[in-house]
């Protein structure tokens, strides 16, 4: 998506380890209008797709799901990484976070995640797909079928995607990053 490929190279800044950050326009500070673009771009991608439910989890998934699903209008239901002393009839699964490099337990109620839904997955990166395992492991115990995932932003060299296709997984990057390396930010055509 060219625009948010413009945007990356404009405004996002790299840092040592393959740390792309976006934080003034995606993940802190938000773009509504680039955010509503790119949730018409998932839509295209996946229009056909049979779809009852959009899937993320917190914090930064939030926002391009709740416009995707707003142009859907379908419901999105996030997964939580705390586990609330309310929430009944919980799933959970562990996921390792590769930025804040430590595992933390995720999870979401059977009642807004039920068997025969047909979920769509949103989130903003897709890199190690640890993330995206997780949501995996969730959208099978809830008797679920993972109908697609839709990242804003994929780093191909951390190969999470490579395995989520090898899994025939229907997935859409936005916006491809092939390198980091000398803090070079090298995006696929």
């Amino acid at each position: 998506m060219k625009a948010l490929k413009e945007r990356i190279l404009q405004d996002g800044k790299c840092f040592e380890g393959g740390i792309l950050k976006v934080d003034n326009f995606i993940n802190h500070q938000m773009d509504p209008i680039l955010m509503k673009s790119m949730a018409v771009e998932f839509v295209r991608r996946f229009a056909g797709t049979p779809i009852n439910k959009i899937l993320t989890i917190e914090a930064s998934g939030i926002a391009p799901a709740i416009m995707v699903g707003y142009l859907l209008e379908l419901p999105v239901v996030f997964a939580k990484k705390k586990k609330p002393s309310t929430m009944e009839n919980m799933l959970t699964t562990t996921v390792y976070s590769f930025t804040k490099d430590r595992s933390y337990d995720v999870c979401v109620s059977s009642d807004y995640l039920c068997a025969g839904d047909k979920v769509l997955f949103i989130d903003d990166f897709l890199a190690n797909g640890n993330a995206a395992k997780g949501i995996i492991d969730l959208v099978e115990k809830a008797g679920a079928e993972l109908v697609g995932m839709g990242f804003l932003i994929e780093k191909s060299f951390q190969h999470g995607g490579d395995y989520l296709r090898g899994k025939g997984i229907h997935v859409e990057s936005l916006a491809i990053i092939e390198s980091l390396d000398n803090c070079e930010i090298r995006i696929k055509e």
